[in-house]
């Protein structure tokens, strides 16, 4: 497998990507009912910590009958490694929706500083729906498991047409296959189960580490759950309240990646135009940006056959997408992208992208479009679609209108259950944010947002990055030391920083 290869295949096989609550008096009398003793044991897979053990925590399938009907939430923990200085239980929530974080322990969690991992236990877990939790599906047809269908891409017209026709599809086979538990899979029922996890390990608070749509879940929590919370880092944070123009929380996270490209994009060019690049495909930044448009515009015209690929062709949408999933981490990505169109430059394409296994597939892009059809209301007309996307393709050419698209959501069968949960600045100051300063999926914009609805509540790390998740990964040493200090020892800034 060559690099751009791997690179496409890592892309591919990545999570998807951004009122007034249920009575808090029921969530806290659910929460806080004498939880079962946990029942450790070794974790099934290979390649683990051989010190990660797992057990399950059972929740209600709804939470309006904490009686009825449970589910098994699958937990991992490495226990802290210096048990005398022990503080309590940092819990990572991954990203997505449609991941899990229940065996980033022995992955990320061992780049935390030895600090950190002595003074916690390391808790993972699978949220409802995914990997061994409860795994749902839609049995979605195998054309709209492809990332350029499920990024809801308008036509080369920008008609929205066929992305309604496809959402109704979806949608469809999400209500037909995906059982009692498609209706429950949201972001608040997720803060629900998390604090069961909490009760579950004995722990007064928790402590978290939330990136990606991981942070939104942990800034739910925190509101939910304020007096729970003991040091929180938010990475790669979404705008947690929306707007009018935009949406609420699942329709600000879409229409986020028309800033979140445009921050992105500069670094790409300035890159793919340096001197002494060998994949350089421009003199100027300028010329890069130019070239990548009338690319896409031919593609869009005469796709070029990709035999293995899903779809099997290299058309102007699968480009857009490539550009959107390679920005993500630039130090791979950026190389595969411009691989990517040197070839396709000259009428050609690499080997094709090894595809993750269906099941895998299936499973995250169920638990997606379930979280995102459950956490707001969304539009149902076509003119709604129309309208937004002909705004946002004259707006930003580089993401032709997708951000403003129909997705399952426009067609989803289920009655809202509950609005989605307000961030406020109500609560004790527990957080502290992390954010790239250019990340394509979480974009400073709306992370900006979100640091002002907590107030007083937060302190906010900006680092002059590029890429998505900054902890420990994309961001930077100045960013990481920061986190790292607050997670081991309480200490926050006073005040907002910047990471140079």
């Amino acid at each position: 497998m060559t690099k751009t290869t791997r690179n496409v295949a890592l892309i591919v096989a990545a999570s998807v990507v951004l009122g007034v609550t249920a009575p808090l008096t029921a969530t806290a009398a659910v929460a806080t009912s004498t939880p079962e003793p946990l029942d450790w044991a070794k974790c099934e897979g290979s390649g683990l910590d051989p010190r990660q053990e797992c057990a399950t925590v059972h929740v209600p399938i709804d939470y309006a009958d904490p009686g009825g009907k449970k589910i098994g939430i699958t937990v991992s923990r490495i226990p802290s490694e210096k048990p005398a200085v022990r503080r309590g239980a940092l819990l990572l929530i991954a990203g997505g929706p449609g991941g899990g974080s229940l065996d980033e322990l022995s992955g990320k969690g061992q780049k935390l500083p030895q600090e950190v991992r002595d003074a916690y236990d390391l808790i993972g877990f699978d949220p409802r729906g995914v990997g061994r939790s409860a795994p749902v599906s839609c049995g979605l047809e195998a054309d709209d498991l492809a990332r350029s269908t499920f990024f809801p891409w308008p036509a080369p017209d920008g008609s929205v047409t066929e992305n309604m026709v496809t959402a109704r599809r979806m949608a469809d086979a999400c209500a037909r296959d995906g059982g009692e538990l498609i209706r429950h899979i949201s972001s608040a029922d997720n803060a629900r189960d998390i604090d069961r996890i909490r009760a579950a390990l004995g722990e007064r608070k928790l402590s978290a580490w939330g990136d990606s749509y991981g942070s939104y879940v942990g800034a739910v929590y925190s509101q939910l759950f304020p007096h729970r919370t003991d040091r929180f880092v938010l990475d790669s944070n979404l705008d947690g309240n929306g707007d009018p123009e935009h949406g609420q929380v699942s329709r600000a996270l879409w229409a986020g990646f028309e800033t979140g490209v445009e921050d992105v994009f500069p670094e790409f060019a300035k890159w793919a135009s340096a001197p002494g690049n060998p994949y350089r495909l421009a003199d100027t930044a300028t010329g890069v940006r130019t070239l990548f448009l009338r690319l896409a515009a031919r593609l869009d015209r005469e796709p070029i056959p990709w035999p293995g690929a899903n779809p099997a062709e290299l058309n102007g949408n699968v480009l857009r997408q490539t550009m959107v999933d390679t920005f993500y981490d630039p130090d791979d990505g950026f190389p595969a992208l411009a691989q990517l169109i040197l070839a396709a430059q000259k009428g050609t394409v690499p080997p094709a992208p090894e595809a993750p296994p269906e099941p895998l597939l299936q499973n995250g892009l169920a638990v997606a479009i379930a979280t995102f059809c459950n956490d707001e209301e969304w539009p149902r007309s076509t003119s709604a679609y129309q309208k937004g996307v002909d705004e946002s393709r004259a707006k930003y050419p580089l993401t032709a209108g997708m951000p403003r698209n129909a997705t399952a959501c426009a067609a989803w069968p289920y009655p809202l259950k509950e609005n989605p949960v307000r961030i406020t600045d109500r609560g004790p100051s527990t957080v502290l944010l992390v954010q790239n300063q250019r990340d394509v999926a979480t974009p400073l914009s709306g992370a900006l947002k979100l640091r002002a609805a907590l107030g007083k509540r937060a302190v906010m790390v900006t680092v002059n990055s590029t890429g998505h998740d900054a902890y420990l990964a994309n961001g930077n040493e100045c960013g990481d030391r920061i986190v790292s200090r607050y997670l081991a020892t309480g200490e926050r800034p006073r005040r907002d920083t910047y990471c140079g």
